[in-house]
């Protein structure tokens, strides 16, 4: 797993991001994945929190979780950038853990130097520069590559979410989930790329039936479990006060909906709600690896 610091800490760590640019996923697992590339005063900072947790039954954590922020000044008309991703790995003798850690450098990687990077030269982009969508696509195929070359037998879920002012930009294949929240409750983005999931929609099984199938955690679709893949994305502008949550099935799975809206609303910050969130999930059982990032897009 990739660690997080301590509640009520932030890694200004610009080393971690040197060795994040410097090969294409490369670097030993391990560091701390948080960056916030600058903090000066007067700047707007991203509300935000992320938490991740081994769960009741599992003994090693296969999420990996990696957060990357830079806030501007206020007369800069740049907006600010965020770069969020939970993966969830899969494959025995630790290959998930390995899978979902590299998958998530391997993706960071490319949006950095390919959107981040060259936003610090100029606020224009350039007209030959691909779509933000077809960055993040890109992204996650490298992701994929890496993953079926440097772990076999090993996957990963990964959803990835490209955050510039108030527009989310999101990349995700698997079972994790991207939502919106807001007065309303959750709205789930994505789509689940789960057997179960298909079965649903073919109605060949109810939601209620799905919730309970043996076979619920089954995938048809995951980085590193196939040659060519398949990326879903979605573009989606995230209201002042709303809020943008990624999390992995172990959140999802035992929390319902209803209830993790309202933990996130009754929380006191961010990072208490993503700390309560994943306390309720090893109430109900804890039976998988559990992992959520929560931002909240700024008042003003």
């Amino acid at each position: 797993m990739l660690f997080l610091p301590k509640k009520g800490t932030t890694i200004a760590s610009m080393g971690f991001l040197r060795r994040l640019l410097a090969s294409d996923g490369e670097s030993t697992p391990g560091v701390a994945s948080s960056v916030e590339l600058r903090t000066p005063a007067g700047v707007h900072k991203f509300e935000l929190g992320w938490s991740t947790d081994v769960g009741k039954t599992r003994d090693h954590n296969e999420d990996s979780v990696l957060v990357i922020t830079a806030a501007q000044d206020g007369d800069d008309l740049r907006p600010s950038f965020g770069l969020f991703i939970v993966a969830d790995g899969m494959g025995g003798h630790r290959a998930g853990e390995v899978a979902s850690s590299l998958a998530a450098r391997v993706t960071a990687h490319h949006i950095a130097r390919r959107c981040y990077l060259p936003s610090l030269v100029t606020r224009e982009r350039d007209a030959d520069q691909p779509a933000l969508t077809e960055i993040l696509i890109g992204a996650v195929r490298s992701a994929n590559d890496a993953v079926s070359q440097q772990v076999p037998g090993g996957g990963t879920t990964l959803t990835c979410a490209l955050v510039l002012g108030s527009q989310a930009y999101v990349a995700h294949v698997g079972d994790s989930r991207a939502y919106v929240l807001n007065e309303k409750g959750l709205e789930q983005i994505t789509h689940d790329h789960s057997l179960v999931d298909r079965l649903v929609e073919t109605g060949q099984l109810t939601r209620d039936e799905a919730a309970v199938h043996p076979q619920k955690n089954v995938l048809y679709r995951a980085v590193g479990q196939s040659r060519s893949l398949e990326v879903d994305t979605h573009v989606r502008k995230i209201p002042r006060g709303e809020h943008l949550l990624l999390c992995s099935d172990g959140l999802w799975d035992m929390v319902n909906e209803t209830d993790m809206a309202d933990l996130v609303g009754g929380a006191p910050s961010l990072q208490d709600a993503c700390e309560v969130l994943v306390a309720a999930a090893n109430e109900a059982g804890g039976r998988d690896n559990i992992t959520v990032i929560l931002w909240r897009s700024p008042l003003g």
